[in-house]
């Protein structure tokens, strides 16, 4: 599969015409939902406001050295042999990119996509606030082990006043939230309203991001203990950073990651009513630049030439992950035997291989015995679908085994 171009799962055409279309047309209701997806998930500075992230005036090359990659053979999803090239074809894959070496192994787009083409990353938008952590500890502006409150005192009537920096980072909070992203009454969706991500409710009271941060409450477990997974975490992560470092979340990304990674182009962030940055899910980039940081991470916080990232704390997502906090988890069923630290997860200990996984498809898979990134940004209708995920780790671990 040395093509640049793919045809993937059909879908309509929308937003044409001025105005398009009720049935065409995308909104804050839909822009979640399938089809739609694969409009608004390349088009979020349409539908909400953001912040820049500025890239490098200078990128850094990419170079190619490209393979067949589509016969890669791997166990489908009725347990018969399924290839890459048919697993892009039928699904929601916006584009694909394999880094071997840290050169282009192949790429695959869809739906509109290139490789100069935006798209939502959702958590994996964590990820990158997690490797924003490791650069601002080793510089000493935040220190893992200080308790929360220290530094946003607001947060001090809230379940985020007993927890520390760390417990953050490695989503070990006892929380009382549910992460559930199909309930329509629950945790999620009055937490989607707060950052702007959904439209209110006639009558309902509008609330922004910070305040609904602070309305958070302990469910009575220890914190550090248990790997739960909660979104608002990392929110509060990067309202900290800013705090510590004065500077808003976009700019410290930027001149901490984007320009000395060689980034080529802008990413961006959304942003509430009152201008606070949705660390968790809200960074919007190009597949080339995303593959850019994942190859950084690759080789040990080494990026255009120059040391980006502290190689200890790639060490230490590695190496410190807690396996009990993960089996005690959300996720133990969908990736067992894994570990979670600094917003990474580890899911092959014995290989190394190191994820960041957002909602709707998006990946960074790196495998470390290969040499292998793998980027795949996807418009997929279910938020998180645990056999398709183990169907990408599948698909993913048969190219990393590709000579």
């Amino acid at each position: 599969m040395k093509a640049k171009k793919g045809n993937a799962v059909t879908a309509p055409r929308l937003m044409d015409g001025f105005p398009p279309p009720a049935d065409k047309l995308v909104t804050l209701a839909n822009w979640r939902t399938y089809p739609f997806t694969t409009w608004s998930f390349r088009n979020v500075r349409q539908l909400l406001p953001t912040a820049t992230i500025a890239a490098s005036g200078v990128p850094s090359p990419l170079e190619s050295d490209l393979r067949d990659i589509g016969h890669a053979t791997f166990d489908g999803p009725d347990g018969k042999p399924a290839t890459i090239d048919a697993l892009l074809r039928t699904t929601s894959t916006d584009a694909l990119v394999v880094l071997r070496h840290g050169r282009i192994a192949a790429e695959w787009y869809a739906n509109g996509m290139d490789a100069g083409e935006h798209h939502i990353v959702f958590s994996v938008s964590k990820s990158i606030c997690g490797a924003l952590g490791g650069i601002l500890t080793d510089r000493g502006l935040i220190d893992p082990d200080r308790p929360v409150r220290d530094t946003l005192p607001e947060l001090a009537s809230s379940v985020y006043a007993t927890c520390t920096i760390r417990h953050l980072l490695d989503m070990t909070v006892g929380i009382s939230f549910t992460e559930d992203y199909n309930d329509p009454d629950g945790d999620v969706i009055r937490y989607r309203r707060a950052v702007g991500w959904d439209p209110q409710l006639p009558g309902q009271q509008a609330i922004d991001l910070r305040s609904f941060l602070a309305l958070q409450k302990p469910d009575g477990r220890p914190h550090g203990e248990t790997f739960h997974y909660v979104s608002t975490n990392t929110d509060v992560l990067g309202w900290l950073y800013e705090r510590a470092c004065g500077q808003p979340l976009a700019q410290l990304i930027s001149d901490h990651i984007w320009k000395p990674l060689g980034a080529e182009h802008d990413a961006y962030i959304t942003v509430d009513a009152h201008g606070a940055m949705r660390a968790a899910g809200g960074i919007c980039t190009t597949p080339r630049d995303l593959a850019r940081f994942g190859e950084m991470m690759r080789r040990r916080g080494v990026a255009n030439g120059r040391q980006i990232l502290p190689g200890w704390w790639v060490d230490d997502i590695n190496t410190r992950g807690d396996p009990a906090a993960w089996a005690r988890g959300d996720y133990a069923e969908i990736l067992p035997g894994g570990s979670y630290r600094s917003k990474w997860y580890l899911i092959d200990r014995p290989r190394g291989v190191l994820c960041a996984l957002g909602i709707h498809g998006q990946w960074i898979y790196i495998d470390p015995p290969s040499e292998t990134v793998i980027i795949r940004l996807g418009s997929d209708g279910i938020p998180l679908d645990p056999d398709s995920a183990r169907l990408w780790v599948r698909g993913f671990a048969a190219i990393a085994r590709l000579g």
